[in-house]
């Protein structure tokens, strides 16, 4: 068996497409019952992050896995094969091995050496165990994946080579001003209450902001995240502390209200749409300075120039994907035009389909006001030949862009806040893909060097390690003949000299036996050290040769060994 990962990440595929192949808590499960399941495949194990989804699996068959772990990622995550292939990597082996070190590591982050990482490898691995997908191969890759990752942040500086993307994000935000200062005396609201929400709450807490309003589905979650930034950064009894932070919790619907009150709002929920559209955002940002949020692409064109004939106006001849529009990915139409990258004739197309109002109005605004703004973004893609993935707003020459009001974090995966907020004025949103854009061009310190060094001598050392536990059960089926034989001659002696005392028969026991172990100590450890180095798996099929050990036996050790490993691994 051999140790596959086919995966995509932020390296390999567009923001869109991993947003689109996110998978739910749910379908990751499915998805690990369904590879163990399937032929090539003994054991598996789901890395799902915000920026990258990848399945590892211990296989027979090198091709036969990779066409079959490809399938089951595209059924789970419902983006169609074909599209997704362009997008997926494959490493096999100890190049498998030397990727999951590297990003248990940070070294494959979107912010290099940030250690969120670590934390989602080890709930990967205890999903897999709770789920028994991982057997020896997975179990012990995954737990020597955090001991490296350990390793390379106490013994390097690779924590400076980059922040975490809260960190990272927040120093977006504050547009190369001090987060410490820029964020002192703000209010902030948190949407989430997980592991990064937890984090994004403590990050803003000790940056000094006055308060901290945490919302989630579940009440009871955030309840219990704003009392632990009570009692970890909060004033004191009866607010006695001026310089603490004030925490409370509310449910999501009160979300609208808190967003008018908020001065940074940072999100990252599982929910499958938006959180925040453009319009929430928009009403938010009128209720706090009493002026609307204009969208900055709409002063481009505020005449816009009567549209060509088309034969647009039914479903199915729209340039979009109603579907994705309306329910896969909850992005409002402004907000799937301006990430779809289209060129200037085909958004042309849709804002004349926009126009003829045949669009569901539960996913729109109206349709004059989808028109103008999407017929915006077409006379923008006329100029520049099409919209930029990145989705920046677009400088409009002559209108100065106001200072933001409204302070926007999106680490979510899918997105949480609508893409077209880019473009309000008064706002300033930073998300995923602008923090990739961001971070590609970011220096390499020398400790990223000495990390990868790192892991070529842990990836080394583990390709020999489990050489060498390829082995062991055939060692130990053979020290198990050798015992036997032992016994069984003794039982022989013992007959035939019934006379002996038990001091006599007890040396003559330790004598034979002191005779086997010295026979087999030397093989049986130079093989070992043998069976550790490149190519030495053939050892374990020539001393079972030479010994005429039988194949079930040895295979029944290799059963007690994952057993055994099964009851000590950790809850």
């Amino acid at each position: 068996m051999s140790l596959l990962v086919v995966g995509l990440s932020h390296r390999s595929a567009p923001v869109s497409v991993l947003e689109r192949a996110a998978l739910s808590a749910d379908a990751q499960t499915k998805l690990l019952q369904d590879t163990v399941a399937a032929e090539p495949a003994t054991e598996a194990a789901v890395l799902a992050t915000c920026n990258r989804i990848e399945l590892y699996a211990d296989v027979d068959k090198f091709h036969a896995g990779v066409a079959e772990l490809s399938t089951l990622l595209a059924q789970h995550s419902g983006v169609g094969l074909e599209e997704l292939t362009p997008y997926l990597y494959v490493h096999y082996e100890d190049r498998a091995v030397h990727h999951l070190f590297s990003v248990a590591c940070g070294l494959d982050s979107m912010v290099v050496g940030e250690g969120q990482i670590l934390g989602q490898i080890k709930d990967s691995l205890a999903r897999t165990q709770e789920l028994h997908t991982a057997g020896r191969l997975l179990n012990d890759l995954f737990q020597q994946a955090l001991r490296v990752g350990k390793r390379a942040h106490s013994e390097t500086g690779i924590d400076r080579a980059g922040q975490s993307l809260v960190t990272f994000g927040l120093e977006r935000l504050a547009v190369g001003a001090e987060v410490q200062g820029w964020a002192t005396g703000r209010k902030a609201l948190v949407i989430g209450a997980g592991s990064m929400s937890s984090l994004a709450a403590a990050t803003l807490a000790r940056a000094g902001v006055a308060e901290i309003v945490v919302a989630n589905r579940t009440f009871e979650r955030a309840e219990r995240l704003a009392l632990l930034l009570e009692e970890q950064y909060g004033r004191g009894p009866a607010g006695g502390d001026d310089t603490g932070v004030a925490a409370r919790a509310v449910p999501m619907d009160a979300v609208p209200g808190e967003l008018t009150r908020a001065d940074v709002v940072v999100s990252c929920t599982g929910a499958t749409g938006l959180v925040l559209t453009a319009e929430a955002v928009a009403q938010a940002v009128e209720g706090r300075t009493g002026q609307p949020a204009a969208d900055t692409g709409s002063t481009a064109v505020r005449h816009p120039a009567p549209l060509p004939p088309t034969s647009v106006g039914t479903e199915e001849n729209c340039p979009l994907d109603l579907a994705a529009v309306q329910g896969a990915t909850g992005f409002s139409v402004l907000g799937e035009a301006a990430v779809a990258g289209m060129d200037a004739a085909t958004l042309e197309q849709h804002a004349a389909w926009v126009d003829n109002g045949t669009l569901d109005r539960r996913a729109r605004r109206s349709p004059e006001a989808d028109a103008e703004l999407i017929t915006a973004l077409a006379a923008t893609a006329a100029t520049v030949g099409r919209i930029p993935e990145r989705r920046k707003p677009e400088p409009v020459a002559g209108v100065p862009r106001p200072a933001p009001v409204l302070f926007l974090l999106d680490l979510a995966m899918p997105r949480d806040i609508d893409a077209a907020v880019h473009r309000l004025a008064g706002v300033r949103l930073v998300d995923i893909e602008s923090l990739a854009e961001a971070s590609a061009d970011a220096p390499m310190a020398a400790d990223v060097d000495e990390v990868r060094r790192i892991v070529s001598d842990e990836v080394a050392a583990f390709g020999a390690a489990q050489r060498a536990a390829h082995i062991t059960p055939t060692v130990v089926a053979l020290r198990t003949m050798a015992a036997d034989v032992v016994a069984s001659e003794i039982a022989r002696l013992d007959g035939r000299l019934p006379d002996l005392d038990e001091r006599q028969r007890g040396e003559i026991r330790q004598a034979v036996h002191r005779v086997v172990d010295k026979l087999l100590h030397a093989p049986t450890v130079r093989v070992k050290q043998l069976a550790a180095e490149p190519g030495g798996a053939g050892y374990a099929d020539a001393l079972r040769t030479l010994f005429d050990l039988d194949p079930e036996t040895v295979a029944a050790v290799s059963r007690a060994g994952d057993s055994t490993d099964k009851k000590d691994r950790p809850a």
